[in-house]
């Protein structure tokens, strides 16, 4: 339940908020003085507040600051039916979430509200849990947690206390789905900045010609469409942490920008001339391999450089044996919870097929088979039935040759699907990796293991189909490519 603290001295307004903002979604507290408001930070523990510029006592502006002074981490939503050019710069220059204009739109306000309640769910909730020599053992039912006992994870929480206490900059390296955004958090809930602001923000997911605006801000008039002064998100974070995930999409006109922010701590909004100066921590995520994408001429190198001081390599959950079983257990006992189940253990087959499987979408697919299998369970054990097709029959030889072809597409479409569902922003890159698996496994089983004739008929080198089945733990590399 998110819990909701409108500062508003309109009845009317509080009115709305208690009755669009309802159980069991939200919990609403609501005053009309700045005083009582300042009193409620404290003691109701908002996980949003929406504070209106107008009150009987003080202004929202002189209210938010002491608002982020009790806890900067509680995203503040400014409203005000009498909105100015100079009152919106100023709040959001304060470290608003956002600003919006009277008469609310229900639709709008909501969509502002949620979006708040999850950046600020991101900062407030521990992504590792230590207990003595087990990090992350502890966990956190109802949240995203960092879990695993592998070496490998083992030196990921290592880094993690190592960097933490610092503010330079850092990169996490890892495949669709391993989790860099929760490390990108522990680091940021680890460090001195973790009172103040964390902003999350997906570089591939904004259009090019919308990301400058949204890092940089934009002066009034500097584009079509922009008939207001805006402030990005590297001003909104001031004193904090920013997030930027999928930095490996980044256009290169933008590196250029984000390299200068590195370099000189300074920035200019979109179609500004005056320079201003920033105090902001980033921390950096992608799937790609950076320093190849240097090589290939597609990334910077100096801003790889730049936020290479320290590199995370996450390792894909196919690499991770030894934590598969537990991962899938706590997946089960949190999901259960959420999709009103009361399965409690998983069937050893199920763990079996789980464990054999090679996880292309990592933790992600993880969860979202794990969820696909809850849906259609009943009683009390996770049932090897109750897995997807993909999972149960990964080669897809079930259905026997006379409908190979049919039941390949069949689980393709399956798999768009559940790719879809579980959020993913890389369908294009784990359809293509989904596809040559299964292409490359049938023909291995056509040529009985013979990489000569199986390169043949596929009609590539040699070398790439090792590389390929490789990079799918089908096989080692070639000994040259180690040379």
């Amino acid at each position: 339940m998110t819990r909701l603290l409108v500062i508003d001295d309109e009845p009317g307004i509080q009115h709305s908020f208690r009755r669009a903002f309802g159980a069991p979604e939200f919990q609403v507290e609501t005053t009309g003085r700045a005083d009582l408001g300042l009193k409620l930070m404290r003691s109701y523990a908002p996980d949003v507040v929406i504070l209106d510029v107008k009150l009987p006592d003080a202004t929202g502006l002189q209210v938010l600051p002491a608002l982020r002074q009790i806890d900067a981490r509680v995203p503040v939503i400014v409203i005000t039916g009498h909105g100015t050019t100079d009152t919106a710069i100023e709040a959001m220059k304060l470290g608003a979430f956002d600003y919006v204009l009277k008469p609310l739109e229900l639709e709008t306000i909501r969509q502002i509200v949620k979006r708040a309640a999850a950046v600020g769910l991101q900062m407030r909730v521990p992504t590792v849990l230590d207990d003595g020599a087990e990090p992350a053992l502890k966990i956190n039912p109802d949240c995203e947690t960092i879990l695993g006992r592998c070496a490998a994870m083992q030196e990921v929480y290592k880094t993690i206390g190592r960097v933490a206490a610092t503010d330079v900059a850092v990169l996490i390296q890892g495949e669709s789905g391993t989790g860099k955004e929760l490390v990108a958090r522990a680091i940021y809930q680890h460090s001195h900045r973790a009172k103040s602001t964390y902003l999350p923000i997906n570089c591939a997911a904004i259009p090019e010609s919308l990301l400058e605006s949204e890092l940089f801000g934009h002066e009034k008039g500097s584009f079509t469409d922009a008939d207001r002064m805006k402030i990005g998100k590297f001003e909104q974070c001031h004193g904090g942490t920013l997030f930027l995930d999928e930095v490996g999409d980044m256009p290169p006109s933008m590196q250029v920008k984000i390299l200068r922010v590195l370099q000189e701590r300074q920035l200019e909004r979109v179609g500004a001339t005056q320079t201003i100066s920033v105090d902001v921590r980033l921390i950096a995520a992608t799937h790609y391999d950076l320093k190849r994408r240097v090589a290939e001429g597609l990334f910077r190198h100096d801003l790889y450089y730049r936020l290479g001081v320290l590199t995370i390599e996450l390792p894909p959950l196919r690499q991770r044996g030894e934590d598969l079983p537990m991962l899938a257990q706590h997946l089960v006992e949190r999901y259960s919870r959420e999709l009103h189940r009361d399965v409690r253990s998983i069937a050893p087959e199920t763990m079996s097929l789980l464990m054999s499987y090679r996880w292309p979408g990592n933790i992600r697919e993880l969860q979202s088979v794990i969820k696909q299998a809850l849906i259609k369970a009943t009683g009390y054990v996770l049932l090897a039935e109750y897995l997807p097709a993909a999972i149960r029959d990964p080669d897809g030889l079930a259905g026997g040759a006379s409908n190979a072809t049919e039941n390949a597409f069949v689980d393709f479409d399956g798999y768009i699907t559940e790719r879809i569902a579980a959020g993913s922003t890389t369908i294009h890159e784990e359809c293509l990796q989904f596809m040559e698996r299964r292409l490359f496994t049938a023909m291995l089983k056509h040529t009985r293991g013979n990489l000569t004739q199986s390169a043949r008929l596929l009609g590539i080198h040699r070398r790439t189909l090792r590389l390929k089945l490789h990079g799918f733990g089908l096989a080692s590399p070639p000994d040259d490519e180690l040379q």
